[in-house]
């Protein structure tokens, strides 16, 4: 089924939900309705069209293997799952729309999403306030399972967080590339890149580095060429883009036609086939962190691996296991819960210790974040080769 023709079903599907649920359950509550339903309901959002489609479309992929994976093992606690995926485009005003929706008509027994922080931002507190557990796979920034500063109590995520990550990548020019001096060009409409420029320039300072100019573009931007060319004049030993594949590519390419030959370094959000396709070589040898790698191993990545590339005929990125690992660890949770009822759900997710996930053994801190190693992957060809593992 092509992905436009999944949308549909996905509305329809939703539409029909939401009609059946407003005649049979109006006033039940979320873990009433999933148990007159005798199925467990999960609300998916995420960029399945747009500049930032691959993220979303590889996230989905896992969660739908790890729910049919599921499904065909007996379901949870004997209750099939659903998930019901929504497509907010990248847009913050169709998360909260979608989101709400989810809680207040739908009663989903879990919001899942969403890969962009600052998307995940929007739709946590609504989550929050409707007592409804919601796991980010992939969502970074610190902030987002924080409420006025401490942990709340519905927001959990499966990834590590920006300082971890913005950290381990300062470590790695500093000790791996011997930089001294970085420049960094963040994008400033995004928590995400901004989380991670602003711990890699805390890590890099710290251990005695030097941060030449810190320059800024926003999202959608396509000309990069003045930035660069104060880069360039400033002569750097490395240059952290902490942005999405798609900026990043023409980033890249623009920096090279500036004459600019020094190693670029990022995030998570380079993992994407389409950053190579479009940079072509530019990003030859350049660097960035990540949360998993296939040349890792194991017995749990291999079967991941394996299952994925038999449904999907691709390699699954790391958003896929992220994806993968947040429904299972809802999964689990349901499991030693007993049940489906959200405050019971929460307080097993709390003390989840050492879940063999794909992307690492997920053991929840005080703040709900996965806490777990990262690694750092290089690109060569059109390859991201394993390069090292860097934790906690």
């Amino acid at each position: 089924m092509t992905l436009n023709a999944r949308n549909i079903f996905y509305v329809g599907f939703g539409a029909l939900a939401l009609a059946l649920l407003a005649g049979c359950n109006k006033n039940a509550g979320p873990s009433g309705s999933a148990s007159q339903r005798g199925d467990v309901l999960v609300g998916e959002y995420g960029s399945l069209t747009g500049s930032k489609a691959d993220f979303g479309i590889t996230t989905d992929r896992g969660v739908q293997l790890a729910a049919d994976q599921l499904n065909e093992s007996g379901g949870i606690l004997g209750k099939k799952v659903r998930v019901i995926a929504q497509d907010d485009q990248g847009n913050a005003d169709q998360v909260a729309t979608i989101v709400t929706r989810f809680v207040t008509s739908d009663k989903v027994d879990l919001v899942l999403g969403e890969v962009a922080s600052s998307l995940s931002l929007r739709a946590a507190p609504i989550c929050e306030d409707n007592k409804v557990p919601m796991i980010t796979p992939s969502s970074t920034n610190p902030e987002v399972t924080l409420r006025n500063g401490k942990a709340a109590d519905y927001i959990f995520r499966v990834c590590f967080i920006d300082p971890f990550q913005g950290t381990v990548m300062a470590r790695f020019a500093t000790n791996n590339l011997k930089a001294k001096k970085a420049a960094i060009l963040r994008d400033k409409s995004n928590a995400y890149s901004v989380g991670l420029a602003d711990y890699f320039v805390q890590e890099f300072k710290r251990l005695g580095g030097t941060v030449t100019v810190d320059q800024a573009y926003s999202e959608g931007d396509d000309n990069f060429r003045a930035q660069l060319t104060d880069i360039a004049g400033t002569k750097p030993d490395i240059i952290y883009v902490p942005g999405y594949y798609s900026e990043v590519s023409l980033i890249a390419k623009q920096a090279r036609e500036a004459g600019i030959t020094v190693p670029l370094a990022g995030g998570d959000g380079w993992d994407s086939s389409n950053l190579i396709t479009n940079a072509g070589t530019a990003l030859e040898g350049c660097y960035f962190s990540n949360h998993y790698s296939e040349a890792q191993g194991g017995p749990v990545i291999t079967k991941f691996v394996s299952d994925f590339k038999a449904k999907y005929k691709v390699g699954p990125n790391a958003l896929a296991a992220l994806g993968y690992d947040a429904m299972n660890i809802y999964a689990a949770a349901v499991k030693t819960a007993g049940t489906t009822e959200s405050s019971k759900v929460i307080a097993a997710l709390a003390a989840v210790k050492d879940f063999p996930g794909v992307t690492g053994k997920i053991s929840m801190d005080g703040n709900h974040n996965a806490v777990k190693p990262a690694v750092v992957l290089q690109i060569k060809g059109d390859k991201f080769v394993y390069v090292t593992t860097v934790k906690p």
